[in-house]
């Protein structure tokens, strides 16, 4: 698979068994859209990751030992979404 970023560069990726899950770099990215995302095997985007703002995007992200993404945004939120489709499980703002 040859991995190509959406905007800027990728800064994390983790093979998963759905696919591969991709972090890019924040700076430079567009705000309007989600810079965490889930890549299949031929390259097409299965879902991009809902944000709990839509002004933020996302800073780190770390896959879970039960299958959920534990992820940072840059406006300070600590959320966990569902590895198959990228939605929201919770978040919290973290001051």
């Amino acid at each position: 698979m040859d991995l190509q970023p959406l905007h800027t560069s990728i800064d994390k990726f983790i093979q998963t068994r759905l696919g591969m899950l991709v972090l890019e770099t924040p700076n430079g990215f567009p705000r309007y859209d989600s810079n965490l995302y889930m890549v299949g095997v031929s390259d097409k985007l299965f879902w991009k990751a809902e944000k709990p703002d839509p002004n933020t995007l996302y800073s780190r992200v770390r896959l879970n030992d039960d299958e959920t993404i534990s992820a940072y945004t840059i406006s300070g939120h600590a959320c966990e979404l569902e590895l198959k489709t990228g939605k929201l499980i919770s978040f919290t703002k973290i001051s």
